[in-house]
Order: structure tokens, then C-alpha cells, then sequence
């Protein structure tokens, strides 16, 4: 199977997406639009590959569309004009968005389309924190999760014996972190002791999760249109903000930038400490010439005694309705994510990707074949999501608009560190302006 994989991933360079275009003749075709570009696209299509030669009715076509923010738009407005694909990639702050675009009409969910398509489907497979995120209340699942990725902290283990740490035992709570940190600097064991990528997701909505604080009412926006943020609810998003202030103020912490941009500093050996998407596991293979490891997301013990699993990112595919698609279009549909969902095709993307097994089969199949055995870590980030059962505030977050939310929080986050407020002043102003977000939204999907 792998050979089978290595030889079309390599294929495509040279086929390109010409290969995919040429319908043979009588089979029924559905199209795929999709938003991973380079190793990540090139796994999705040779899944896709994998699926047309492997039975002779259906076609399934690919189509690169852009970034995830271009694809879930062209893909609604797709759907307004009667074209929308029959599949659709569409990242985690989307869901709430395509959840509403479901109550529209837009979406064929999950649940509905394998029972009216007959096609075997076990949705009890699937890792409980992962298919609970793409799930209504009563637990029936609306899309399918694909590229699963969850938060984790990276560490330097060269940099931790420069700094007299031990390279074998990690920080576990926010207070050994910051005590390493202080080492770290002290050695000048690394120009950056401590840093984070995505900070929205890892330093609000993951630290709710794992202390079971709520981000938002309404079960983190699952319950309803009608949430509202509840930062000021609780004293730990305070306090947390504080406590980078006060790194940052002693030159343990730094601020690298938004999203994806300080993933660089840890495989460049700059950063001593990240904490970043598990997804970034394959860029630090490849790039870090320095011994690292990978570990739990840190918590404060006085508030949990034993931290709850931590909530995903990625993306999940969607169905989507249009006029002319026949029942045969999506009992092709429903063959092709049934396919996806096989243990050998999730274990395979995961270890080729570096993105989560996102069912319990794949991941144990990717166990059997000795991965984690020669990839120490590479298990930890699911380990992490099935700690226990998922509560109300551990199953993600399903906010309206949730992009602009996240460009608020960093808003008042760097103006913090920056001096000019101060961090009650940043959670008051995050509460303020993204309620009036939500509002907003509200208004468009009620």
C-alpha cells in the first residue's frame, strides 16, 4: 500500500491535475473542491486516485480552489448560483458557518446521506472529540473530518540541556513552563525561551478546553445562534493574559506574530519552546537539525487537577446540494467518504501528512505498523484528545463568523503587550466587539 501511494504522490508532479479531468466514459462523476496545496495536496489527491481506480462506476474530480477562506466562499456562492461542488473542504472556523448554510438548504448532511444512499457507514469510528466538533446535540454528524490537527508544545531538548533542564521530562503546568523559560534565558540556551503560533486557538479556546472553562454560552455556540462570549465568566482567561504580560515583561515569552507565523522559529532552533499545531510535525522533521520533542499542552493544576482533552483544527468535508445532482451523484458521494474512512487510507494519511488519525481503527492500524514506536510523540496529540469523555466546553468551538473574531482577539492581545491597555481592558473589548460579531451573524441565519 505504501509503495502504491509513493508512486502516485510522485506522479503528480509530472500529471498533474490533467489525469483527473479525463472522465472515462460512463462512469458518474462528482466534483471535489479542495483547499490543501503541496505534501497535504498531494496526499488528498492521491486518495482521490486510489478511489477511481479502484472501482469502475464512479469519478471522483479534484479541484484546487485556493486557501480555505476563498474555498468555503466560492463554494456558498456556488451554491446561490446552482453550481456548488458536490464535496467541499472547509476549515474548523467555518463550521458554524456551514452549519447555518445546512439549515439553508446548502448542506446534505452526513447522517441524512448515508441513510437515504444505503451505503454502510460507521459513524461510531470516528475519535469522539473529532466527530463531536462536526455533530449536532444529539450527536448525529453533519461532516466528515478529514486533516484533524489539535495544539501541542515542541520543545528544543538541546537547548533544555544547555539550560541545565531535563530534556526527558518536559514542562507539564504553566508554572514549569515559565521556571524553564527563566532557565532558558538565563543560558541564552535559545534567543526565544517561549512563543506560540495561532494564539486565539492555543491560548484561549485550547486553554478553555482543557480547564473545562466555557469560551462561549450556549455550550461554546453548539446550542444556539443566540451565544454570547464568556470570557469575563471565569478568572482564568485573566489571568493567563496577565501572566504572558508578565513573561513578555521578563523576557521569557515573545510574540512572534499571527497564525502560522512564528511555526519557523522552532525547526530554525530560534525558539526553545512552541506551542503550535501538531500538524507541524513533518516541517520539523525535515527542517530542525537539533534533537526535539513533542509533549501535552501545559495547565494550571489549581484549577483542574488533571487537564480535559484539548479541541481541534483542520478541516472536515461537506456535502453540498445542487439541482442537477441525481441520486446516483451522491450514493457516489457517500461511497468515496466511506472509502476515506477505511483504517488503511486514514492511517496512511496520517502518517504521510502528519495530520491526526481522526477514527479509532486508523489510529490503531498506524499503532500495529510500529509508527509510533519510530516516531516518539507522534501519538501524543491524539492521546491528548481522548482524555475522557468530551463535556460541553471540550468539544470545540461553533461561533458565527469566528475569522473576524480571532483578528479581534489578536487585536486586543497586541495592543496589550504593547503596553497600551491593559489585560482586563483586552478580555472587556474581545467580549465586546465579538458579541457584536455575533450579533451580526445572527441576524444573517436566523
Amino acid at each position: 500500500m505504501q509503495r502504491f501511494f509513493i508512486s502516485i504522490v510522485l506522479s503528480l508532479a509530472i500529471l498533474g491535475s490533467f489525469s483527473l479531468a479525463q472522465v472515462p466514459p460512463g462512469r458518474i462523476e462528482v466534483e471535489f473542491w479542495y483547499a490543501n496545496k503541496g505534501l497535504l495536496g498531494d496526499a488528498l489527491v492521491a486518495l482521490v486516485n486510489k478511489f477511481n481506480e479502484a472501482q469502475d462506476r464512479y469519478w471522483v474530480t479534484a479541484v484546487y480552489k485556493g486557501g480555505y477562506a476563498t474555498t468555503m466562499a466560492d463554494a456558498i456562492a456556488a451554491f446561490r448560483a446552482g453550481q456548488a461542488p458536490h464535496i467541499v473542504q472547509v476549515y474548523e472556523v467555518g463550521t458554524a458557518t456551514m452549519m447555518a448554510a445546512a439549515q439553508l438548504g446548502a448542506v446534505y448532511p452526513l447522517y441524512q446521506l448515508f441513510a437515504d444512499t444505503g451505503v454502510a457507514f460507521d459513524f461510531d469510528q470516528y475519535i469522539p472529540a473529532i466527530r463531536g466538533y462536526y455533530s449536532l446535540l444529539d450527536g448525529r454528524m453533519v461532516a466528515l473530518p478529514f486533516n484533524a490537527s489539535t495544539a501541542v508544545m515542541w520543545y528544543n531538548k538541546d537547548a533544555f540541556r544547555k539550560a541545565g533542564l531535563d530534556p526527558d521530562n518536559p514542562p507539564k503546568t504553566w508554572a514549569e513552563l515559565r521556571d524553564a523559560a527563566k532557565k532558558i534565558a538565563a543560558s541564552g540556551a535559545a534567543e526565544i525561551p517561549f512563543t506560540v503560533s495561532w494564539l486565539p486557538w492555543t491560548m484561549f479556546e485550547q486553554l478553555g478546553a482543557l480547564h473545562n472553562v466555557p469560551f462561549a454560552t450556549k455550550e461554546n455556540g453548539f446550542g444556539g445562534l443566540d451565544t454570547e462570549l464568556a470570557l469575563l465568566d471565569h478568572p482564568l482567561y485573566l489571568r493567563h493574559l496577565e501572566n504572558l504580560v508578565a513573561m513578555q515583561n521578563e523576557g521569557t515569552f515573545v510574540y512572534v506574530g499571527r497564525d502560522t507565523t512564528p511555526d519557523g522559529t522552532f525547526p530554525a532552533g530560534k525558539a526553545a519552546i512552541l506551542i503550535a499545531s501538531s500538524a507541524l510535525r513533518g516541517r520539523i522533521q525535515q527542517e530542525a537539525n537539533f534533537e526535539w520533542g513533542e509533549t501535552y499542552l501545559p495547565y494550571y493544576p489549581d484549577i483542574v487537577e488533571q487537564p480535559y482533552n484539548s479541541i481541534l483544527g483542520g478541516a472536515a468535508l461537506w456535502v453540498m446540494r445542487r439541482p442537477d445532482a441525481t441520486k446516483e451523484h451522491y450514493k457516489a458521494v457517500a461511497e468515496f467518504l466511506a472509502f476515506l474512512s477505511q483504517p488503511e487510507n486514514v492511517a496512511w494519511y496520517h502518517t504521510y501528512t502528519g495530520y491526526l488519525p481522526t477514527t479509532v481503527p486508523g489510529y490503531e492500524l498506524a499503532k500495529s505498523q510500529g509508527y509510533y514506536d519510530k516516531n516518539p510523540g507522534a501519538d501524543i496529540p491524539v492521546l491528548q484528545l481522548m482524555r475522557g469523555p468530551t463535556t460541553e466546553n471540550t468539544r470545540g468551538i461553533r461561533l458565527g463568523d469566528y475569522g473576524a473574531i480571532r483578528d479581534v482577539i489578536y487585536d486586543e492581545v497586541e495592543a496589550t503587550l504593547q503596553g497600551k491597555q491593559s489585560a482586563m481592558d483586552a478580555i472587556k473589548n474581545i467580549v465586546a466587539r465579538g458579541n457584536e460579531i455575533l450579533r451580526n451573524f445572527e441576524a444573517t441565519y436566523r
